[in-house]
């Protein structure tokens, strides 16, 4: 028998599929009886125009044409009926298996945008890619072969019933490879199974290593490391191969023997036949219909064994698949709406504690009671070393992430009680890693907003542009807004890409700014002018990542940061003045920013 765990998974996955589309499927499986009853039933008619029709016309010589006509007539409608079951079948089968893949992969997609960032983190990007495409179409994939063997049940009843009733002791000979067949099948479901389960989840690890492969190409060609992303993923993909090869030893083992066994039956119903013919116990027709319905059942009757044999993919593939949606820590929103303003807000974060958690389940805490204080329409910089806890700390503003502890607020409001999509509607955040689409410089500014309510025009496009001093190389450029940039902004500069983004966030005229390290690899003299202009547009509250000294200078309070504290705050120049810390730290970034001005225009350090 099949694996009885893996059986019953698989049993589940056919009655939600079932559920979620019993219209198409009702209407495979009556497709698929009226296909099985009437190749059944053609066995049974071969068998009476053998009798009626041609053993009369060998020993006359003649046949009338009235009985030549209704054996056509007869054969023809067999024929028709059978061709209507099988495009019923197909047709239904395939929008069956279509909608329901199309059905998970948007549910899947849906989940991983409800789901919140620190549960993304823990995922592999080449996984979650798995999910959605290849572990959502191995889970549904049944429903291709399984309305076909609904049909060869039928097609069991028709061809039992009439075997039986032309000769018993025939059919009893005929029926014996059914048992035969049944074994066989249960050994192959066994062998299959782990099989099938370990190319699955290797299937998985390759798309996963290929996407990091990808996504980190830069890193890979600048250290040399093409050969040794090669052998990883080479060897990945030959585990796969491996796996795969198995898979097909245990197809190659088992599947001629299962079908030897209808023509070793055939052989035999001939053999057991034609004594039966000359001792006179029965007609000729009675051997030609029984030989020739159990040949047609031989194919047939494999698709229940297709069935088995795609039952322990569908069950790791939906166990995967229904990882993601039975996943928890989904972000919850209240039904405050933040009121209208274009003017800046009063940001606040009081005790903000925030842990992390590692791919092997331990945590670690790197924000530590953290407290900000953000006046309307000001800007803060926010200082601190490497893995002090700054980009945690805007991820936990803009809230990408709940704190564990604390709360921030907004005007007085918990950002947890703004409804859905109300905070993106107020907070605009630029990340360290700037994303561009393929798409053109307008559409990567609007993303969304060409449509609408809310749809901006060229003229707020240009305003964007030209706030975030990128007005004037995209001018520069062939078709102006219409550029397309290329895959990742291939085309661009990563000044550039920046700028794009930042003005992507002034487009939507937020009331909060949020700059995680946004304009580091902008001209110092255009990252000033950058801040500068954005400390007069409409009063926006800034909050910026900053280690320029003269970007520092610009904002009108500097919180310190370390260990995922605040150590100080106050003007740069009062921090400079009392804070031995901060003063280092400065010191080293200005240090380390002239050194590369020195290398880029050809000096030594």
């Amino acid at each position: 028998m099949p694996d009885s765990p893996t059986f019953r998974e698989g049993l589940g996955v056919i009655a939600r599929g079932i559920r979620d589309e019993p219209r198409t499927f009702t209407l495979a499986v009556l497709g698929s009886a009226l296909f099985g009853a009437a190749l059944a039933g053609s066995g049974w008619v071969l068998g009476q125009v053998t009798d009626a029709v041609l053993v009369p016309a060998f020993e006359l010589g003649s046949v009338s044409a009235s009985d030549a006509w209704a054996a056509t007539g007869a054969m023809a409608l067999v024929g028709v009926l059978t061709a209507v079951g099988v495009i019923i079948r197909r047709g239904y089968a395939t929008v069956t298996q279509y909608r329901l893949q199309a059905r998970y992969r948007r549910a899947v997609s849906r989940q991983y945008l409800r789901l919140p960032l620190a549960w993304h983190r823990r995922h592999p990007t080449g996984q979650l890619l798995s999910n959605a495409n290849a572990d959502v179409e191995a889970a549904f994939a049944i429903f291709a072969p399984l309305p076909f063997s609904f049909g060869v049940a039928v097609m069991l009843v028709v061809a039992g019933v009439t075997m039986f009733d032309a000769d018993p002791v025939l059919a009893a000979v005929a029926f014996t490879v059914l048992p035969m067949l049944v074994v066989a099948n249960a050994f192959y479901q066994r062998a299959m199974s782990p099989r099938v389960s370990r190319a699955q989840q290797l299937r998985a690890d390759v798309s996963d290593v290929a996407h990091e492969s990808f996504e980190g190409a830069l890193v890979v060609k600048t250290l040399g490391r093409e050969t040794e992303e090669t052998a990883r993923f080479s060897a990945r993909s030959h585990e796969l191969r491996e796996a795969n090869v198995s898979v097909g030893r245990a197809r190659g083992a088992f599947e001629p023997v299962i079908e030897a066994l209808p023509t070793i039956g055939t052989l035999v119903v001939l053999a057991v036949g034609t004594v039966r013919v000359a001792d006179g116990a029965i007609a000729a027709g009675v051997v030609v219909q029984i030989a020739y319905q159990l040949t047609l059942l031989a194919f047939p009757v494999r698709a229940i064994g297709w069935v088995l044999a795609e039952l322990p993919r569908s069950t790791v593939g939906w166990r995967r698949v229904g990882a993601v949606l039975a996943a928890q820590g989904r972000m919850t929103f209240g039904a405050t709406d933040l009121p209208g303003t274009r003017e800046g807000r009063e940001v606040r974060a009081t005790g903000i504690d925030h842990d992390v958690v590692d791919p092997d389940g331990s945590t670690q805490r790197l924000l530590h009671g953290m407290d900000l204080h953000v006046p309307r329409g000001s800007t803060v910089a926010v200082v601190g070393s490497t893995g002090s806890g700054k980009s945690t700390l805007t991820t936990v503003l803009v809230r990408l992430v709940d704190p564990v502890a604390g709360r921030v607020l907004l005007d007085g409001t918990d950002v947890r009680d703004v409804a859905a999509g109300g905070l993106a509607g107020t907070v605009a955040y630029v990340p360290q890693s700037t994303f561009v689409f393929d798409d053109t410089i307008r559409g990567n500014i609007t993303l969304g907003l060409e449509d609408g309510p809310l749809a901006v025009g060229d003229d707020e496009v240009w305003a964007a542009l030209r706030a975030a001093r990128a007005e004037a190389f995209v001018r520069a450029l062939p078709d102006g807004l219409d550029t397309r940039v290329g895959e990742r902004g291939a085309s661009l500069s990563g000044g550039q890409r920046q700028r794009l983004a930042i003005a992507r966030a002034l487009v939507r005229r937020p009331s909060v700014l949020v700059l995680d390290d946004a304009t580091s690899a902008v001209d110092p003299t255009v990252e000033q002018q950058i801040l500068a202009g954005l400390r007069g547009t409409d009063g926006v509250t800034v909050v910026v990542v900053a280690y320029r000294r003269s970007t520092i200078s610009l904002a009108d309070t500097v919180v310190h940061v370390e260990h995922g504290r605040v150590t100080d705050t106050g003007s740069h120049t009062e921090l400079m003045a009392r804070d031995e810390a901060y003063r280092n730290l400065v010191e080293a970034y200005a240090r380390d920013a002239a050194e590369r001005e020195q290398l880029a225009a050809g000096g030594t350090s």
